[in-house]
């Protein structure tokens, strides 16, 4: 039976078993609904069967036990996520989850924590009360900030990519208005959104073109939700590295885009969607028994060595800490190997570490620029650390 919000839904649940949507066609219109997905691939390009699931790998659909929910939005600047966390083990919270993301000059992270030595949510309205105020004071920094920093709890769950989706969206990240650096979104990952009206059917029609990636669909489908728009066609397809896709739409009161305001703000919010993941340059994924205070000493290193960290993801399972954090230089210019290496000598003895540089279409083979060419699905890097 058909119902709002019903396939987002659906592309939620398969984002969420790490499947990658290379081809599908939506059809929604009247009591019912029709959804195909075509070649749903996993993380290596296998086939759903060979997927892998880490209990409390992701944060918000897998439990990560006891804990209480930090919403933090705010302007971003080099090393805040250090300060964060460097806040939070101050105060004697361990982190067992958190998902960052940065877009626009802007920064949203969920958090997930217990006190350390309960590991129990904590619920204690005066440590609340003083964390917020801690938290809040970093947000806001030495500056004055034009879109007050926000902080909020929760005792419950919630899916994590949606609910950064909402917080960015309510930041009005997408009004950036020309604060991003060129550099930060190479031509590869520029997407192409039209708008048009289907007339006949009465339906305006979104059209996206841009580089593939896991959870495109997802992004784009979350954002038409919170816009309040409704999907009733839909055809998804890839063309090598492109994914094509094309949404036949209506607002929820039955009303099309006619109105050249509302299509350009359409086109900005599905363009900061797409972007908010994208993440070039340098990953680094690491492994380490959990312990208070391990995400601050991580960040406080990455800071340390001129890093900012623009996505980040924590996670544990059990006893084990995984951490993804995706970097750049703080001015700006590529991060060299002497950086790299400093950062193995500091943390190398005391968790493993893997590093992997993303590459643009348009630049240089990695063996060409002096990186070592690496395949690497996370999921490896736990076995052998458990090994």
């Amino acid at each position: 039976m058909n119902k709002p919000g019903i396939l987002l839904e659906v592309v939620q649940i398969l984002t969420d078993m790490d499947l990658i949507i290379t081809k599908a066609y939506i059809s929604s219109d009247g009591g019912w609904f029709m959804d195909v997905f075509h070649k749903a691939l996993g993380p290596k390009g296998g086939t759903i069967d060979g997927v892998k699931t880490w209990p409390g790998k992701r944060v918000g659909v897998h439990s990560v036990g006891d804990h209480t929910a930090i919403e933090l939005v705010g302007k971003d600047r080099p090393g805040l996520l250090s300060e964060i966390s460097a806040v939070l083990a101050d105060l004697h919270f361990n982190v067992v989850g958190a998902e960052v993301w940065t877009h626009n000059r802007r920064i949203a992270c969920v958090v997930y924590v217990n006190d350390y030595a309960t590991c129990r949510a904590v619920d204690d309205p005066t440590r609340l009360s003083v964390m917020e105020e801690q938290l809040k004071n970093v947000l806001r920094g030495h500056e004055d900030d034009d879109k007050v920093a926000r902080t909020s709890f929760s005792m419950g769950f919630t899916h994590v990519d949606r609910r950064l989706h909402q917080m960015l969206f309510a930041d009005r990240d997408y009004e950036g208005g020309g604060t991003t650096l060129e550099a930060d979104y190479p031509p590869s990952f520029k997407p192409k959104i039209t708008i048009d009206h289907c007339e006949e059917k009465g339906y305006s029609a979104v059209g996206v073109k841009c580089k593939d990636r896991p959870k495109l669909m997802f992004d784009i489908v979350c954002t038409l939700t919170d816009m309040q728009y409704v999907v009733f066609h839909a055809s998804i397809s890839s063309d090598g590295p492109y994914a094509l896709q094309e949404y036949f739409i209506r607002h929820m009161d039955g009303c099309t885009l006619d109105n050249e305001g509302e299509k350009e703000r359409v086109i900005k919010c599905l363009e900061a969607a797409i972007r908010r993941r994208v993440s070039e340059g340098l990953s680094l994924e690491l492994c380490a028994k959990d312990r208070v205070g391990l995400l601050s000493e991580v960040t406080r290193v990455l800071r340390e060595q001129g890093l900012s960290v623009t996505r980040a993801g924590v996670s544990t399972v059990g006893e084990q800490a995984m951490n993804v954090f995706y970097v750049r230089d703080a001015s700006g210019k590529p991060v060299d190997m002497k950086t790299i290496e400093a950062l193995r000598k500091e943390i190398g003895h005391t968790m493993m570490l893997n590093v992997k540089k993303e590459q643009p279409s348009s630049a240089k083979t990695p063996e060409a620029s002096g990186w070592a060419k690496t395949s690497f699905f996370f999921g490896s890097l736990f076995e052998r650390f458990l090994a």
